[in-house]
Order: C-alpha cells, then sequence, then structure tokens
C-alpha cells in the first residue's frame, strides 16, 4: 500500500502514475487536531481503485479520505474535507468545506485537501503522411502523450477508452485502420478524407458486418470544417476539435473512477459515512444489515439498539 512513503516518495509516486495515463487524487493534510496520527503536511496518493501510496490519517480518516477521493476523481473536483463534527467547530466552519463525521471515539479532527489528477491527453496518430508527423508534434507541444504508427503496423492493442485516435492513412488502409481502431472503443475517432472518401469507407466497413454503434462515432471527415486548407492547417483543424471536445468534457470516455464506487451507509451511532462491505462492522438486524465505522459504535449499537432507532425517528419528525 505503500504507507511508509514520505513526502517526496509521495510526489515521485505522482509523477510516476501520471506518466503511466492513471488517473488519481493527491490528499494533503493541511490542518490537524490532535489527538490524530495524521500530521501536517502528510501526503498520499489515492488511486481510482482505492489503493493508498503515502499517508493521511489512521482507521478513521483513511476509508473517508478513500471514499472522497475516488469521488473526487469522478467529479473531477477539488474538495476540502473537515474530519471531525460541527460541534467541535459550531460556526467556524468556512462555507464550502465538507463536513465528515469520523470514528465517534476520538476528538482528534483533520483538514484534508482532496485534488483530481487527470493525465494528458494520450493521442494515436495512424499513418507517416507529413499531416501525420504535423499533428503529432503540435500535440506534443500541448504535453500530450502522442504516438505516431504506420497504417501496417496498427493492430489497436495501442488504444483504450480514454486515447484519442486520428487515422491519417490518406487511402492506403483507411478501412482496416478504421475498422481495428473502431474495436478499441476510443475516446475519439477521426479518418482524415473528404466526405466523399470517408461515406466510402463506413460504407464499405458496414457490409463487413462492422456494428452500427462502432462506425457511429467515426468522425469522417476529422477536425473543424475549415474549407480547404493545406496539410498544415488540416493539423490545426484536428486538434481544435479535440481541445475544443476535451473542454466540453466529451472525451472523457468510460470513468472507472466512478464505476468502482463503493456502496455506503451511514453509522447510526456517530454518522460516519462508511463503505457497505465486510470491513465495516456489519450487523444484522430484522433481516437488514447495519454497517459501523469501528467495532465500538458497533457494540454501542448491538448493547441499546432501540435508542438509535428513536433518535432516528425524533430526527425524521423534525
Amino acid at each position: 500500500m505503500g504507507r511508509g512513503m514520505d513526502g517526496w516518495d509521495v510526489l515521485a509516486k505522482a509523477s510516476q502514475l501520471a506518466s503511466e495515463g492513471l488517473e488519481f487524487a493527491l490528499a494533503t493534510v493541511v490542518w490537524r487536531q490532535g489527538p490524530s496520527s495524521g500530521q501536517l503536511g502528510g501526503r498520499a496518493v489515492i488511486t481510482a481503485d482505492g489503493l493508498v501510496h503515502g499517508w493521511i490519517g489512521g482507521a478513521c480518516a483513511e476509508p473517508v479520505v478513500i471514499r472522497e477521493a475516488q469521488q473526487v476523481i469522478a467529479d473531477g473536483e477539488p474538495r476540502l474535507l473537515l474530519l471531525g463534527t460541527r460541534d467541535q467547530f459550531g460556526e467556524a466552519v468556512p462555507e464550502g468545506m465538507t463536513v465528515v463525521p469520523i470514528s465517534c471515539q476520538s476528538d482528534g479532527a483533520l483538514e484534508v485537501f482532496i485534488e483530481p489528477v487527470h493525465p494528458s491527453p494520450r493521442l494515436v496518430v495512424v499513418g507517416r503522411s507529413p499531416m501525420a508527423q504535423t499533428l503529432a508534434a503540435m500535440a506534443g507541444d500541448l504535453g500530450w502523450r502522442t504516438t505516431v504508427v504506420d497504417g501496417p503496423d496498427f493492430t489497436g492493442a495501442e488504444v483504450d477508452s480514454r486515447t484519442l485516435v486520428v487515422v491519417a492513412t490518406q487511402g492506403h488502409g483507411d478501412e482496416e485502420a478504421v475498422e481495428r481502431a473502431a474495436a478499441a472503443g476510443p475516446a475519439y475517432l477521426g479518418l482524415v478524407a473528404s466526405q466523399r472518401r470517408g461515406a466510402a469507407v463506413l460504407g464499405y466497413l458496414t457490409e463487413r458486418g462492422v456494428p452500427p454503434d462502432r462506425l457511429d462515432r467515426v468522425k469522417a471527415p476529422a477536425g473543424l470544417d475549415l474549407g480547404r486548407t493545406s496539410h498544415r492547417e488540416i493539423a490545426v483543424a484536428i486538434l481544435a476539435e479535440l481541445v475544443q471536445l476535451r473542454a466540453a468534457g466529451a472525451l472523457a470516455g468510460d470513468s472507472p473512477a466512478a464505476a468502482s464506487l463503493p456502496a455506503t451507509a451511514t453509522d447510526p451511532v456517530c454518522g460516519m459515512t462508511v463503505t457497505a462491505g465486510p470491513g465495516s462492522y456489519p450487523l444484522e438486524q430484522d433481516g437488514a444489515v447495519i454497517y459501523f465505522c469501528s467495532a465500538g459504535c458497533r457494540q454501542q449499537y448491538a448493547n441499546d439498539p432501540a435508542a438509535y432507532l428513536k433518535r432516528d425517528s425524533h430526527a425524521d419528525h423534525k
């Protein structure tokens, strides 16, 4: 899990994940109130599947930060968390801060800033034309991770749901390249061709039995319509379209973070939101399963369930 990492190790891990094209969140402790195992300036990298590299707190804080980090990755919006209770701070909680109750067995508190880190886009340009080389160079200037693959060498293995693919084989195996790219389900697939040529390629692939839902996602011709242009201007038109789509959030592809968000439940004793799973001290009662942040909360509830049922009923009628 990498919990023995210090702050610099965590940043090195973040750099490694970014270079691999993986999305993650960076959590930083910006304030603490003892007793708490989290330390001021402590950092951790949390991946979309919930792996933690670094240290931001103990058994009470860590599950909350993991859950919130996964949501941050899915939403793409940073958030500032106050892990504690409003009773500890009264009206001093700043507007916009998210207050998350943590274990009722500790008076400690943490403020944790969580920011999403989404890697730069990955662009695969299929073809060796001057336009393909220009497009790759321009995307590289934007910091995009760019690969140029000759048409016969393109297999589709280089592509996943977040890859952008531009087929610029210019009549030399267009059909095969588009078919292989479409099968991989990229976030964007564009064909550099005239409208007439693009229609012919898609018509041929339809006759070959390529599913319509794959072909419907092919942009042919690729890029913004600038009329008759040079190969450099075609590269600008394609890159402009990709930048425009990215700014609109249309190139996200499938979101593993959103897909992997676990179900949650509320601990009836302390109010903490916990993962609804075997690690959250489940207790079955009247055919329902109740989850807790700790063994202590579970025991308190088991000793007098009626007290918490009455409290919930009272809250519902307020």
